[in-house]
């Protein structure tokens, strides 16, 4: 459904005819109006037109069912509705002017036990269309499904079957006699009578049933199977009866109903969308298209019109009916072939309004849409005949704003009113959900009587002045605040009822009242009958009216019936209401179009020809060539010299200027605020990624592609262009070679353009082939134009319509997986309603910039919108934001004169005159000064004197704003031509912008470019406006909408004179604004006047009295700069020649005292200054989105600032001006028109509405007319929020069709599109694009990874090994290697802040340098960034096709499948039994032994040492994690290149469920409770003694199968959770040119590592293998051996059969490997170290070995300083803070910190170190600890002569004895730490070591840790050596 009227047809002799018929009609000599039906048949043979003329379209055919109107007022509240009144019966002609109540029909009572519902037929089926539209219905050949209608249901249509032959063809013609039909409910046939048909099916008519009146509609199936209404069925009666509305539209039917759409715009019924036709004129608005884009269809159903394909060309509503009438219609006239009473013409409007809302419904019954009109008699007071030659005679177009009851139907000269619906939404109180009532302040109940809103409306209309035009968001929030006022008041009187109402008796009274303070504005016109007649008087007296008489501006027209209670409109007659109003209703294509049809059929005649003579009276064609005859060839001198000096056009062409050196165009920069907002972009991606939903894997990717598409601007296509090519970012992502990026860039942008579907289509296959890459489709301006493609219909033809829709939404861009659409706006409202696509949180707003304090370092500050709002309230004389009172006066005297064009064809003529006759004022006519306003002479006097002040030749650029492309071409020429006439041509350039095309400059201009930007090749020409920086120019900007083009810093003015009331939602507005729109230098916002003071601290500004205020506007007035040659000459004109309006015009201004400060601030801000003293370039006018690198600097040979941070640079050799400093110049100054001005400029005590309050864009609605205001203080966010509650999307809006889920209300968002929204010209685009950067950074980020690269420690170069192995060799031979010595010394850097292991080497080493290396803090430890190859261990966050299901559990086996299984060993160093669990999922079972029965887990697997299986690693790999889910790098798929492999995740209890998540496919070994705060030792520990009785377990089941014990494989692999990557290391020979021997490396997989470790010969007889670390600094004197025998860590393979004896320390916390290695070796066990593998470890920042957070046990106080680590200890019994932790770990940390108090004898004297007995604990960097073991046969360093500095001994068992430790030597003053379980074991061990021999012991020297006794402190004793 559309909204057009019908009228609106195609055919101009159709108009004609309609014209020619109404003029007859209302010429017509009978006083009576004839009755309605007199007018209904018309002889075809008159016809002055063929039929063919008249069919509309079929879509305009349904869009007419919506506009309807009811007898009973589409308006009316009353619940007294009843059915009959709803149904639009036609009443028999007899009674069609009588106004007897019908009677009843008698019928026949229906047989006994039938059924007798309505809706049903007598045997009970439904007939209803609504339950049987989705049926298939079976009727017989020659049959057709018909809608009958019932009185008794109005809403509801009764499916029939008739046979077709009973029914009229298309012309309503031979139609058989009689009936034959069948009721589809109960399949009854033979129906031979209507009206026994009618009985049996219900239809209980209250007039004689007709098949005629009854059957109403064909039904037709539409494109979706859905058995739908269709066209009329064109009986002869109602075939012609509508034949007299269709002329221009119809009566609307209140049964619209609100429920089919959310926003039809119908106003219950009353449809906001109507056209104005301006047949009776002559002329269709719109060329007679019809037009609907404005308003929405109802419902978008397409019928096909399958039934009967004749149809598709008639539309059934506007044939005419042949024939002459039947006897009995009076009133026929023989000699008239025109319809007598003027034309029944409900109320034409002039379009669809704009803000049309969902509709609320009436209270009334409710009606699906139903069908088309029943025309119906109309009682004599409810028509309005519209008086010939309105328009004519009064110059005026009355507007009627629908009120509250029913409008009457308008006769006659229907083309010289408008209706509009503006406030029709506004008197509707909707049903407003609890929640949003509670918001608004409002209770439930609390509804406005009619007569307050009457008295409401009076009020408002007469607040409004002489000056504005009503404004329904502005109207609105009046019916808030005055619902909330009452709701107070209530609540105050404590009562359910309402205050006391305004009694209808009271209204005419009090409304009169009112209506007398408006000084004659506001009348109020009250009648008894009905509308009708007030209206009538209204257009009367109108008619008749003298020109001397004074209008009113508003009728307002009560009608206080006793029957229908109060119903009201408002007439509106004032000049320039009425037409603001009516011009308001257009769309900005409807006005458009409405300007070019004026242009073309030559409406514009009479204007053009007034304006062919000056204000003078002169003929100015004439006059021109009067002045170029008188100047002859010669042209006015091009720059650097005054107006008068006259040279040869050769020698102008030949002029040139300087350079310009401080032009630096070519530099881009990212600044801060692009950064930021670049930042929280890419955060926003990865939250996307990390949110769960799977719609982004940003693993997947490794490259960034983009696509940017732009609106249809050539100039915007160039500047992104440019921005892409200087950012260098094609080659930052590695898309394009650095030599080609420059060309290549063209096709990373795409217009949308008819071409877009090709490139578009290339960029989707590129997506589709490249599922690595990740490709980001930027949507840039993505408001414009974002209508949907399938409202095509109603795009009048837009070439660009929908095709934002097509790319953006079509499915191949909503499915692919690897393309992110980022939409970026500055206006980004239509982007924000309830039918959004983007999720509120995939909004990134621009960073806030208004905070003047924090931009510190930041050189340029952004000016918009609000500063230019704000800078109002400066206080100087020449505001940033004017508007030009005295043009708006001339306008205003034209605008009378020519009441029917359109008022921007006006503005626009007159804006032509102005600058015409500004240019030849300027130059030859000083008498034509006084006829242009100072505004216009001013711009134009400063664009003509500043290229002649100096030789650089540069000067202003002037926007002039003209939407229409046909004005603006016509605005082009006639000044180009006063231009070239008066010999300027070499002056200024004038430029047309127009979007469609390139820009065109005049090639002396384009060398004078050059020449200012030096360098450029000889085929350069200008391509973005940019380009044009410094050139003196007009450019006459055209387009619908500013499309987001960049000006250059010249751009000084911008004139919106013509844009107007037609601009009333906040996009249009604002966005024009938003071309002036930059960055300025600081200065100019703290700059040389404290005025500038943006904080708006109104209370300190010094209160200026009545007399200071004059003094202060002369003093600010005084130019600084003798400015101009205006002065001299026109005492009119202000000294500097520029005409503040608020010094033009004071006596209508308010008094300007807040704006100022005091007298002295303020001077210097005025424009005088820039036409003296700074040219051009200092109009910071940047390069906005890259936020430009240098600020423009003068242009002249005056000093400039070249502002880098608050100093002030001036060019060498330029003495400064010393006296005021240097001015910086503003940002461009607006002109404005004054509806624009009144939204944009001062708030005048908030009377005003900030334009932030309009309707935030044509395409959307208001959801209701009952909502909060939209504070102007909101952020962005904020912002978003309220339009996405408030506003929804129009039918034709490209999101329309994105509802929320009716079941469950949610909103259905494209997970992978993000929004970018940021004020005009802030720098969005280098902002995306280095956003495109970052996320490249990112993705290789994400494919890097961050290894330790740190070199060995404690080596020694110069020690090579006795027994050395050739460095060939793949594995270690037994023999050989046996005999090396083994290696104290720990080389892992990791333990650099550890103590040394004692060698007799070390006994040689100088202290004083281990003592430099030692001191040192703990550091940072070294990383390097490495990219991960195939074989990497990952962390969760990979996923790959390869290993997802190594990874994911598949939906058919849940995590439940894995199953838990206790296994349970007895450990002797624990002595108790050991619980552990099992958690294995279903596929691994296969790697343990269950029992027979009862599935109890026996073992797990191992294999033999004889397996020789290439494909697979034998030892089980254990990985204890902890704090490591997420991060652990536990994914070891590629690692082991995807072969079956046994990894087992060894994981504390509590963090078991965390692991199951992660890693639901992994095999958990959960360690027992008791473990939960234990360290990495008990890990160890268990993992060791679990493996070794699990071998034994193996060895006993495998015996049993005949294999021998020691067969059985006995290696485990136990490794970090954080190894990366595995690399094999060659030592290449060494080549004549280099002395060093290379080494080469490759990455190889953990298979293949273990795989050869494993293969090495006689491997059972080693302990542990492993391989050495990874480090940058690896060269070949590291790799000359290849085996060492030393200590291996992070990854080894631990032979648990060997080290059996030997096991971890599970109590330890730090250094546990070091320890275990050093009791390994004692054993005289083998440890060896494969130095040609290396392995790299992943810095991992979260869990694993973190230390505890020490705190106390007992919490004081949240706040508590941190604790020592020799805090960690106290005396026994003492009053010490109690410590939460382990008292393990409080030991080893106390250890590393206390060797000053435990050992001052050994601090870096390593002669003699530490003995410590069978453990090595990190006593603290500079003490070196001896390690000796106690078992016997144990091999130890050797200790003769050693004398040691102390003793250690920590937990001792039996083996050590006092025999010993008398072995031992030690120095006088050495120290003894003895460290035991408890007091009892203390003193125990002190006793049997005999201690107190040797030893002096003192009470005070014991020690426990700081546990509670809880949780079992451990005690230590130290003593001195005596």
């Amino acid at each position: 459904m559309g909204n057009s009227y019908a009228g609106q047809l195609k055919s101009a002799r159709f108009e004609e005819a309609l014209h020619n018929s109404i003029e007859a009609s209302l010429r017509c000599s009978s006083v009576v109006p004839r009755p309605i039906f007199s007018q209904l048949y018309l002889d075809p043979d008159q016809h002055p037109f063929s039929s063919a003329d008249v069919k509309p379209k079929v879509e305009d055919l349904d869009k007419d069912l919506v506009h309807r109107y009811t007898q009973n007022g589409s308006l009316d509240f009353s619940n007294s509705l009843t059915a009959n009144e709803m149904e639009d019966d036609e009443d028999d002609e007899e009674m069609s002017e009588s106004n007897s109540p019908p009677i009843p029909y008698s019928q026949k009572p229906a047989p006994e036990g039938s059924c007798t519902t309505d809706g049903f037929c007598q045997a009970g089926k439904d007939l209803r269309l609504v339950s049987l539209c989705m049926e298939q219905i079976d009727i017989p050949a020659g049959f057709l499904l018909v809608g009958a209608k019932s009185p008794n249901l109005p809403e509801h249509i009764l499916v029939c079957a008739v046979d077709k032959r009973f029914l009229p063809d298309d012309h309503g013609k031979n139609a058989l006699l009689g009936f034959s039909g069948n009721c589809i409910g109960c399949g009854e046939r033979g129906f031979r009578y209507f009206t026994e048909f009618s009985n049996h099916i219900n239809l209980k008519l209250t007039t004689q049933p007709k098949k005629q009146k009854h059957l109403k509609y064909y039904l037709v199936r539409s494109s979706q199977g859905v058995l739908s209404k269709g066209p009329l069925i064109c009986w002869k009666e109602c075939r012609s009866r509508q034949s007299s509305a269709t002329c221009h539209s119809l009566k609307p039917n209140s049964s619209v109903s609100s429920t089919v759409t959310p926003e039809n715009g119908t106003t219950n019924g009353y449809k906001s969308g109507f056209i104005q036709t301006d047949a009776a004129n002559g002329n269709s608005s719109h060329g007679g298209k019809s037009s609907a884009s404005g308003s929405t269809p109802a419902r978008p159903l397409t019928y096909s019109l399958s039934p009967r394909p004749s149809y598709a060309s008639g539309d059934p509503a506007t044939m005419f009916i042949s024939g002459p009438p039947k006897k009995r219609h009076r009133g026929w006239y023989t000699g008239s072939p025109v319809p007598q009473p003027g034309l029944v013409v409900p109320v034409p409007t002039v379009r669809p309004l704009a803000r049309n809302e969902p509709l609320l419904s009436a209270p009334g019954p409710q009606t699906p849409l139903t069908g088309i009109l029943q025309p119906r008699p109309i009682p004599a007071g409810e028509t309005v005949i519209v008086p010939e030659n309105l328009l004519s005679n009064s110059g005026i177009r009355p507007v009627i704003l629908i009120g509250y009851g029913t409008l009457p139907y308008f006769y006659g000269n229907v083309g010289d009113i408008v209706v509009s619906p503006l406030l029709v939404n506004c008197y509707k109180i909707p049903q407003v959900e609890n929640k949003d009532l509670e918001q608004l302040g409002l209770t439930g109940g609390q509804l406005l009587s009619v007569e307050n809103m009457i008295l409401l409306t009076i009020q408002y209309l007469v607040r409004l002045g002489p000056d504005q035009i009503p404004l329904r968001e502005e109207f609105e929030q009046i019916m808030l605040k005055a619902m909330q006022e009452f709701t107070l008041r209530e609540r105050a009187l404590q009562m359910g009822a309402q205050c006391i109402p305004v009694s209808p008796g009271q209204l005419p009274w009090l409304a009169r009242l009112i209506a007398s303070v408006s000084q004659d504005l506001v009348h109020v016109i009250v009648t008894q009958n009905s509308l009708a007649e007030g209206i009538s008087e209204t257009l009367r007296t109108l008619s008749e009216m003298r020109h001397y008489q004074r209008l009113p501006d508003y009728v307002v027209a009560i009608c206080a019936s006793k029957m229908r209670g109060n119903e009201f409109c408002v007439v509106v007659l004032g000049q320039h209401q009425s037409r603001a109003l009516a011009e308001s209703m257009l769309t900005t294509s409807e006005f458009l179009k409405e300007i070019s049809y004026e242009l073309i059929t030559g409406k514009v005649s009479f204007l053009a020809s007034h304006f062919k003579n000056t204000s003078l009276g002169d003929d100015l064609d004439k006059l021109l060539e009067k002045m170029q005859q008188r100047r002859g060839d010669s042209v006015v001198t091009p720059f650097n010299g005054d107006l008068n000096e006259c040279v040869s056009p050769q020698e102008a062409a030949a002029m040139i200027p300087t350079q310009n050196l401080d032009l630096d165009n070519e530099t881009f920069q990212i600044y801060q605020p692009q950064l930021t907002v670049a930042r929280k972009l890419l955060s926003q991606v990865c939250a996307i990624a990390d949110s769960g939903s799977q719609s982004l894997d940003l693993g997947h990717f490794s490259k960034v592609d983009f696509i940017i598409i732009v609106p249809r601007s050539e100039v915007l296509v160039q500047q992104t262009l440019q921005r892409i090519r200087q950012s260098g970012v094609l080659v930052d992502l590695g898309l394009e070679e650095n030599g080609s990026a420059h060309q290549r860039a063209e096709k990373y942008v795409v217009r949308l353009d008819s071409e877009i579907q090709t490139k578009f289509e290339v960029f989707m296959r590129r997506v589709k082939q490249n599922p690595y890459t990740l490709f980001v489709l930027v949507h840039d301006n993505s408001h414009v134009e974002l209508t949907s493609v399938i409202s095509g219909s109603l795009s009048h033809g837009e070439p660009s319509h929908g095709l934002a829709d097509r790319v953006i939404n079509c499915r191949e861009v909503l499915e692919a997986f690897n393309l992110l659409v980022l939409q970026v706006s500055s206006f980004p409202y239509t982007l924000q309603t309830q039918q959004s696509r983007v999720s509120s949180s995939n909004e990134v707003h621009w960073i806030q910039l208004d905070s003047t304090e924090d931009m510190g370092c930041e050189e340029k500050l952004y000016f918009g919108l609000n500063e230019y709002s704000k800078s109002l309230q400066w206080g100087v004389t020449s505001p940033l934001l004017r508007c030009d009172e005295t043009f708006e006066k001339m306008v205003n005297t034209l605008l009378e004169r020519y009441p029917r064009l359109h008022s921007m064809v006006v503005r626009c003529y007159l804006l032509i005159q102005q600058y015409s006759e500004a240019l030849m004022a300027l130059t030859t006519m000083a008498t034509l000064r006084d006829h242009s306003t100072p505004e216009t002479l001013s711009i134009m006097d400063d664009l003509l004197s500043s290229p002649g002040k100096n030789k650089s030749g540069r000067g202003h650029m002037l926007i002039i704003r003209v939407p229409s492309m046909q004005l603006a071409m016509l605005a082009k020429e006639r000044l180009q031509e006063v231009r070239n006439k008066l010999g300027l041509q070499y002056r200024f350039e004038i430029i047309l912008g127009n979007p469609a095309s390139e820009l065109n400059v005049a090639p002396h201009f384009v060398a004078r470019l050059k020449t200012w930007r030096g360098n450029e090749q000889e085929e350069w020409v200008p391509r973005t406006y940019q380009d044009l920086e410094g050139l003196p120019c007009i450019v006459i900007l055209t387009g619908k909408d500013p499309l987001g083009e960049t000006f250059p810093r010249s751009l000084k003015y911008c004139d919106l004179r013509l844009i107007d009331s037609s601009y009333l939602t906040r996009t249009a507005l604002e966005q024009e604004v938003g071309l002036a729109c930059c960055y300025v230098s600081k200065e100019v916002i703290r700059g040389p006047a404290v005025a500038l003071d943006l904080s708006g601290k109104e209370q300190e500004r010094a209160t200026v009295s009545e007399n200071d205020l004059d003094e202060l506007l002369i003093d600010l007035e005084r130019p600084q700069s003798n400015s101009s040659a205006v002065t001299g000459t026109s005492g009119s004109i202000m000294e500097n020649g520029v005409s503040s309006s608020s010094t033009a015009d004071k006596s209508q201004k308010q008094p300007v005292t807040p704006s100022f400060q005091s007298p002295g601030t303020s001077v210097g801000l005025d424009e005088g200054v820039s036409a003296g003293t700074s040219a051009a370039g200092e109009t910071l006018k940047q390069e906005c989105d890259s936020l430009g690198p240098h600020m423009a600097s003068s242009t002249t040979s005056k000093p400039s600032s070249s502002s880098s941070g608050p100093r002030t640079l001036p060019w060498p050799g330029q003495p400064v001006r010393g006296c005021r400093g240097l001015h910086t110049a503003l940002p461009p100054v607006v002109i404005l028109s004054k509806a624009a001005y009144s939204l944009l400029g001062p708030q005048k005590g908030g009377k005003l509405p900030a334009s932030s309050a309009l309707l935030p864009h044509a395409d959307v609605a208001w959801v209701s007319a009952l909502r909060p205001l939209l504070h102007k203080d909101m952020s962005s966010e904020e912002q978003s929020l309220y339009y996405r509650q408030w506003t929804s999307a129009r039918q034709h809006h490209a999101d329309f069709s994105n509802q929320p889920d009716p079941n469950s209300g949610a909103l259905s968002f494209h997970p992978r599109r993000l929004l970018l929204t940021g004020p005009p010209q802030v720098g969005k685009t280098g902002s995306y694009l280095q956003f495109l950067r970052i996320l490249f950074r990112m993705l290789i980020r994400l494919l890097e990874v961050d290894v330790y690269d740190e070199e060995e420690i404690n080596t020694d170069q110069s020690e090579s090994s006795e027994v050395s192995q050739s460095a060939g060799e793949p594995w270690p031979d037994i023999e050989s290697f046996s005999k090396m010595p083994f290696d104290v010394s720990v080389h892992d850097p990791k333990y650099s802040a550890m103590s040394l292991v004692y060698t007799e080497k070390l006994a040689g080493v100088k202290q004083e340098a281990i003592k430099e290396s030692k001191v040192e803090e703990p550091r940072k430890r070294e990383t390097v960034s490495m990219m991960l190859t195939k074989y990497a261990a990952y962390n969760t966050f990979h996923h790959c096709e390869q290993c997802h299901q190594y990874m994911d559990f598949t939906a058919a086996s849940q995590m439940s499948d894995s199953t838990l299984h206790a296994f349970t060993f007895s450990s002797s160093m624990l002595g108790e039994e050991v619980q552990l669990y099992f958690i294995i999922p279903k596929s691994k079972e296969s790697h343990f032994v269950f029992s027979k029965q009862g599935k109890h887990l026996e073992s797990m697997r191992l294999p033999l040492v004889s397996d020789k299986n290439l494909n697979a690693v034998k030892s089980p790999i254990f990985t204890p994690s902890s704090g490591r889910h997420e991060h652990g790098l536990l994914n070891l798929f590629h690692a082991m290149e995807g072969t079956n492999h046994l990894h087992l995740l060894v994981v504390k209890e509590y963090e078991m469920p965390l692991y199951r998540k992660y890693w639901p496919n992994h095999i958990m070994l959960v360690l027992p409770g008791m473990f939960n705060n234990a360290g990495v030792g008990a890990a160890r520990f268990l993992i060791k003694e679990l493996s070794y009785h699990n071998l034994e377990l193996e060895r006993n089941r495998l015996e049993e199968l005949g294999v021998k014990r020691q067969c059985v494989w006995p290696f485990i692999v136990v490794m970090d959770d954080s190894c990366v990557l595995w690399n094999i290391h060659s030592v290449q020979e060494q080549s004549s040119q280099s002395r060093e021997t290379g080494v080469s490396s490759k990455n190889v997989s953990l298979k293949s590592v273990l795989q050869h470790i494993e293969a090495t010969p006689k491997i059972a007889h080693y302990a542990i293998l492993g391989i050495q670390k990874w480090s940058s600094k690896l060269n070949s004197q590291s790799l000359k051996t290849p085996f060492s025998r030393c200590h291996v860590h992070d990854f080894i393979l631990l032979n648990i059969d060997l080290t059996q004896n030997v096991q971890y320390d599970f109590n330890r916390y730090f250094c546990e490997d070091v320890d275990f290695n050093l009791r390994t070796n004692s054993s005289g066990l083998l440890i060896c170290r494969f130095n040609n593998f290396s392995l790299m470890k992943k810095h991992v920042q979260v869990g694993g070995q973190r230390d505890f957070v020490v705190k106390p046990k007992i919490m004081v106080s949240e706040s508590i300083a941190a604790i020592l680590p020799l805090q960690y200890i106290c005396a026994p019994d003492s009053e010490h803070t109690l410590l939460a932790a382990p008292a393990q770990f409080l030991l080893e940390k106390f250890l590393q910190h206390a060797s000053y108090k435990l050992f001052p004898k050994a601090i870096r004297n390593f002669k003699s170190p530490v003995l410590a007995i069978d453990c090595y604990l990190n006593i603290g960097p500079e003490v070196a600890i001896c390690y000796v073991s106690s078992r016997p046969h144990s091999s130890n360093v050797s200790c003769e002569g050693v004398f040691f500095s102390g003793l250690l001994l920590y937990l001792c068992d039996s083996f050590v004895g006092a025999d010993l430790l008398k072995k031992f030597k030690f120095l006088k003053g050495a120290t003894l730490c003895v460290i035991c379980q408890d007091r009892s074991s203390l003193r125990q061990t002190i006793v049997r070591l005999e201690l107190e021999d040797v030893w002096q012991f003192r009470l005070r020297d014991e020690f426990q840790t700081a546990n509670s006794s809880d949780d079992k402190p451990l005690y230590f004793l130290t003593g001195r050596h005596v």
